[in-house]
């Protein structure tokens, strides 16, 4: 099994960022000096994909832009010997081959998926990566987690990570029967269920490994949770004829959509970062002092 295209939808209108989300795509909000979007490609990438297809909305120039390459502004680098900086924007356009695909209407991520069917072969199997999460590990990349799995069990896989119960409601949930301490055969999946109706709070964290059988389901799914076309709906039929398991996320994954785990994000990777965290630590702990007197 070779898994070498991802889809990113990042068409959301990012009504939680607003105003700024009204001139600025979501995706491409600033976490220290890359936007969200700079971070996923990056995870991507680092997990074997070479073909990248992002699902955009109409205000879709400012992420295009940025993975194009600009004429001006690197003959301005080059003549001002500014050769690191060159280098760095250049490289940012051949992270992957990045196509963009536009979803016109806001009908859910099932929807959204959907939009890029014909970039996906039939028979192929590919990678997603949604938006809102942003994964940090210490090792191995979180979508090569997944990717690992499904090459080893032939299967489709989705990544999850247990939430407590108060927030079981927020998310798509999976169940099933653990086969290690790590991997979870799946039985059920429920979008954003009621703690009473659930025996699990394995919450689904934003990547996939699907087959493109997929497609053919979205195409004929009703609209689900909130009158949307919805990727676990889906993913639920397809378990019926095909096995899907659930790869327990190894590592920190932040919620970038919501202004608190946004904030989190850029904080634990401030804090991390040459040149800044021991400065920024220090600040913060000033503040904190501050705050506390």
């Amino acid at each position: 099994m070779k898994i070498t295209k991802a889809i990113i939808p990042v068409a959301g209108f990012g009504t939680r960022f607003l105003p700024i989300t009204k001139a600025l795509p979501k995706a491409m909000l600033p976490v220290i000096d890359k936007p969200v979007i700079h971070y996923l490609v990056e995870e991507a990438v680092a997990s074997g994909i070479e073909e990248i297809i992002i699902v955009v909305g109409e205000n879709k120039k400012g992420i295009e832009d940025y993975f194009n390459r600009s004429a001006e502004l690197e003959g301005v680098l080059r003549q001002t010997g500014k050769q690191e900086m060159l280098a760095m924007t250049r490289t940012i356009s051949e992270m992957a081959k990045i196509s963009y695909i536009t979803q016109t209407q806001p009908l859910g991520l099932g929807h959204a998926i959907y939009c890029a069917k014909d970039a996906i072969t039939q028979g192929e199997t590919f990678a997603v990566l949604l938006g809102d999460d942003l994964v940090i590990t210490k090792n191995k990349p979180c979508l090569a987690q997944l990717i690992d799995a499904a090459k080893k069990y032939s299967a489709n896989v989705v990544g999850v990570q247990q939430v407590p119960d108060e927030m079981v409601s927020c998310y798509g949930i999976a169940s099933g029967t653990a086969l290690t301490t790590k991997l979870i055969k799946v039985e059920d999946m429920v979008e954003k269920p009621d703690i009473k109706d659930v025996s699990s709070n394995l919450a689904m964290m934003g990547r996939y490994v699907i087959h493109s059988d997929i497609f053919e389901i979205l195409e004929c799914v009703t609209p689900g949770k909130g009158g949307e076309i919805q990727l676990t709906d889906a993913l639920k039929v397809l378990n019926r004829k095909q096995e899907i398991y659930a790869r327990i996320i190894e590592g920190t994954r932040y919620d970038v959509g919501d202004k608190l785990g946004f904030l989190k994000a850029t904080t634990k990777l401030a804090l991390e970062k040459e040149g800044l965290g021991i400065d920024y630590k220090r600040y913060l702990l000033e503040l904190l002092n501050k705050e506390s007197d």
